[in-house]
C-alpha cells in the first residue's frame, strides 16, 4: 500500500526497479513539458508490433460493427432485449435468472486479465482496450485529412486560412460520424439494428434510443478525439495497481541502458566506441511515438501501455545506423540484468504465480462450458396457492393447490407433463399435455389429491416433476403437502 500511495503521488516515477535518470521528460506541442494541458502529436510508426495493434484494431472491430447485422433463424444472433429481458446469444437463450453466467463471465475475465498482466504486462490496454482502439482510427484520420506530426504541428502554430479550415472540419466530420456509428451499433445490440437504422433515417427513434446513441457517441468522441492519454494516465484504474501483478519474469517494453548509454548523436558512419557513447543516437522518436507521452529511457513508467511503439521506431533506427536491434524491446528485469537468451525468458514464463492463474482460469472456463452445455431446457418454479391453503373434495380426497410456472428457455415450442412424488397415493391433477411457445412462460394451475388417512396430520415434503416430451428432460421442484386435522 505505501509503494502504491508513493506512484499515486509522484506519477513520474518507475513502477520497477529499473534503471532510470532523472532527467526531464520529453513532451510535444508545448513550451512546458509538464502541463497537463500539453497535446502530444503523435509521429506515425511501421514495424512488428504496430502491424499486431492495427490487426486487433481490425478484429475487434470487425466484431463489434459486424456482429448486430448477423441473423441467426428469424431473429438477430445477438440481442440483449431488456423489454422482453431475454438475451439471445446465437442459439442461446439467457434470462434474468441465469445471471451466474454473467457473474462467471466477469470473473473469467478477471483472472485473465492478471494472467495477462503477469505474464507480458498492460497487454490489454496496448492492444485491445476500446480506448487504445478507438484512440488509433482517430489518430489514422487526422494523419490522413491533417497530414503527419511535423505538418500538424506547423498547422497547429499557424494562422487560420482556408487550409487549415477545411482540414479541421473534415477531421471533425468524419470523427463525429465514426463516433455516431459507434453509438449506433452499441444500442443495436439492445434493440434490432435494422429496426434502429430504419427508425434513424426516418426520424421515429425513441427517445431512450436516441438519448443512448448520442450518449455513446459523444463518449467515444472525447474520450479518442480529445482525452486520448488523459484517460490512461489520469481516469483508469488498471494502471493505478499493475505494479501489483508484476514480477521481476514480467515481459515488459524496456530501454537497455547498459547498452544505450551514455546516449547522443553521431553520423552513422561514426563509431559510437571511439566517442565512449552508447547505442542510443538520442534522437527521441520514442517519445514522439508514444501514445502517453512518455519517455521509456526514464525507465518503465505506470503511464506505459506497453504497446511497443517505441520498441517498433527504435528497431528502424538501429538498422538504419546498421546497429544490432533490441535497444528498446519486450523483456523481463532479469533478463535484462542477466543477460538472459530468448530461451530462458521462455522457461522463466511459467512459474508458480502463472500455473496458479492458469489452473484457476482453465477450471472456470470449462465449469462453464459444461454448465452451458448441460443446461436445462426449461425452468420450473412452484407456487402454493395461498388463497386456497387446503381443501376435503366431495369424494373426501385432500387436495392442496399450486401454481407452476414453466419456463421455455428455447426457441422452438415444448410439450411438458406434470407428475408428482413423496407420499404413497399422491396425484396430480392438470392438463397431460401442457404447450409453451417458444421463449415463453405459462403458469399453470395444479391440483395434488391424496386420498384419506393416506398421511398424517401436518405438512409433508413431496416433489414435483416436469419432464419435456419432446427433449426428454426433467426438472424437479420441491414443495409440501399439507394434512388438516380430523
Amino acid at each position: 500500500m505505501l509503494f502504491l500511495g508513493i506512484i499515486l503521488t509522484h506519477p513520474n516515477t518507475p513502477i520497477t526497479g529499473m534503471a532510470s535518470d532523472t532527467s526531464p521528460p520529453l513532451h510535444q506541442g508545448s513550451d512546458d513539458p509538464l502541463s497537463p494541458a500539453n497535446k502530444i502529436y503523435l509521429r506515425s510508426v511501421t514495424g512488428y508490433f504496430t502491424t499486431i495493434r492495427w490487426l486487433m484494431v481490425w478484429v475487434t472491430q470487425l466484431v463489434f460493427y459486424g456482429i448486430p447485422w448477423l441473423d441467426f433463424g428469424a431473429r438477430q444472433a445477438v440481442l440483449f432485449d431488456l423489454s422482453t429481458r431475454r438475451f439471445y446469444i446465437f442459439g442461446l437463450v439467457l434470462y434474468p435468472q441465469d445471471f451466474i453466467y454473467l457473474t462467471g463471465l466477469l470473473i473469467i475475465s478477471a483472472y485473465a486479465l492478471f494472467l495477462f498482466t503477469a505474464v507480458a504486462g498492460r497487454l490489454w490496454c496496448g492492444y485491445a482496450c476500446p480506448q487504445t482502439v478507438y484512440t488509433e482510427m482517430f489518430l489514422w484520420i487526422e494523419y490522413k485529412v491533417c497530414g503527419d506530426r511535423s505538418a500538424q504541428i506547423r498547422r497547429s502554430a499557424g494562422p487560420w486560412c482556408f487550409d487549415k479550415v477545411w482540414r479541421v472540419t473534415a477531421k471533425q466530420a468524419l470523427w463525429t460520424g465514426l463516433a455516431l456509428w459507434t453509438g449506433l451499433t452499441f444500442v443495436g445490440y439492445f434493440t434490432p439494428i435494422k429496426l434502429l437504422t430504419t427508425g434513424v433515417w426516418q426520424f421515429q427513434l425513441d427517445a431512450w434510443e436516441l438519448f443512448w446513441i448520442l450518449f455513446y457517441g459523444l463518449a467515444t468522441y472525447v474520450n479518442a478525439g480529445f482525452l486520448r492519454e488523459q484517460i490512461c494516465k489520469h481516469m483508469c484504474p488498471y494502471a493505478r495497481f499493475q505494479s501489483a501483478m508484476f514480477d521481476r519474469d514480467t515481459l515488459i517494453v524496456t530501454y537497455d541502458a547498459t547498452r544505450g548509454e551514455p546516449r547522443g548523436k553521431r553520423s552513422r558512419h561514426t563509431d559510437p566506441h571511439g566517442m565512449q557513447l552508447g547505442d542510443c543516437v538520442d534522437c527521441s522518436l520514442c517519445v514522439q511515438v508514444c501514445p502517453v507521452g512518455i519517455d521509456i529511457r526514464h525507465g518503465l513508467q505506470y503511464e506505459c501501455i506497453g504497446c511497443g511503439a517505441c520498441a517498433d521506431v527504435c528497431d528502424t533506427v538501429m538498422r538504419k545506423m546498421a546497429y544490432p536491434t533490441g535497444l528498446v524491446k519486450y523483456t523481463t528485469e532479469n533478463a535484462l540484468f542477466n543477460g538472459w537468451s530468448k530461451s530462458r525468458i521462455g522457461r522463466h514464463i511459467f512459474r508458480p504465480r502463472i500455473l496458479i492463474y492458469t489452473s484457476i482460469l482453465v477450471v472456470m472456463v470449462t465449469a462453464m462450458i459444461f454448465s452451458l452445455s448441460t443446461r436445462k431446457p426449461f425452468k420450473v418454479d412452484v407456487i402454493r396457492d395461498r388463497g386456497v391453503m387446503v381443501r376435503i373434495t366431495d369424494d373426501g380426497h385432500i387436495e392442496n393447490i399450486y401454481r407452476l410456472q414453466i419456463m421455455n428457455t428455447t426457441e422452438s415450442a415444448q410439450h411438458f407433463q406434470v407428475t408428482v412424488s413423496g407420499l404413497h397415493g399422491l396425484t396430480v391433477l392438470t392438463d397431460d399435455n401442457i404447450t409453451v411457445a417458444p421463449a415463453q412462460s405459462v403458469w399453470t394451475v395444479v391440483r395434488a389429491q391424496l386420498p384419506p388417512d393416506a398421511a398424517k396430520q401436518g405438512a409433508h415434503r413431496i416433489k414435483f416433476g416436469v419432464e419435456s416430451l419432446d427433449t426428454r428432460t426433467q426438472d424437479f421442484e420441491k414443495s409440501t403437502f399439507v394434512v388438516p386435522s380430523p
